[in-house]
């Protein structure tokens, strides 16, 4: 398999690391890739020129991390990470992975914004992102992740890791002690510190 990857891209560790989890990253080929610079060998697997981006041994193109996450979740031995259809354990990963994109969708959003001269109107996109990603921290402060188990806590995982790498000036653990005790925790295990950004 080949996996288009940007180190900085948290939907991309998301998806490396559910491969380390699932025991398989190792038949995986990363192609390290700029998707802001559109080069032809990523449009040529995802024409909307984002990373990540998979093509399986068969040739066929994935992309999207969650359809990716759960593509890999077909391949090996190790437990899955998407708990058994119709189960309310994946419908609670699934709701927790969403939240966690949602986090993940707006600190991209701001980031992207960065030294960019900014209007009413881009001051009060960015306060929504803002406070879209403090609303998602509020909630998985009343019901955190207890391990690294599933998808969804691999999720929370990596979007509290961005914030970490992108906004390390507004720290968040100090209003949530078991959110942040929980992450102290998991981000000892191979699967992120592996994949933790660079910086």
């Amino acid at each position: 398999m080949k996996l288009h990857f940007a180190h900085a891209s948290p939907f991309a560790r998301k998806v490396l690391a559910c491969a380390i989890l699932r025991g398989i990253e190792g038949r995986i080929d990363l192609v390290i890739t700029d998707p802001h610079a559109s080069p032809e060998a990523l449009l040529q697997d995802n024409p909307l020129s984002k990373v990540p981006a998979l093509v399986t041994d068969d040739g066929r193109p994935v992309f999207d991390s969650r359809v990716i996450c759960e593509y890999l979740d077909t391949v090996g031995e190790l437990p899955p990470l998407f708990p058994p259809t119709g189960s309310l354990a994946r419908l609670a990963a699934q709701i927790r992975h969403a939240l966690a994109d949602g986090i993940m969708d707006a600190a991209v959003a701001r980031r992207m914004r960065f030294g960019k001269p900014m209007d009413d109107t881009r001051l009060a996109f960015v306060a929504r992102q803002k406070a879209a990603v403090e609303r998602g921290l509020a909630a998985l402060e009343a019901d955190p992740p207890q391990g690294l188990a599933d998808v969804g806590e691999v999720a929370v995982a990596c979007a509290l890791g961005y914030l970490d790498f992108r906004f390390p000036d507004e720290p968040w653990r100090g209003q949530h002690p078991r959110l942040a005790d929980w992450f102290t925790e998991v981000s000892r295990a191979p699967a992120l510190a592996r994949t933790a950004p660079p910086g």
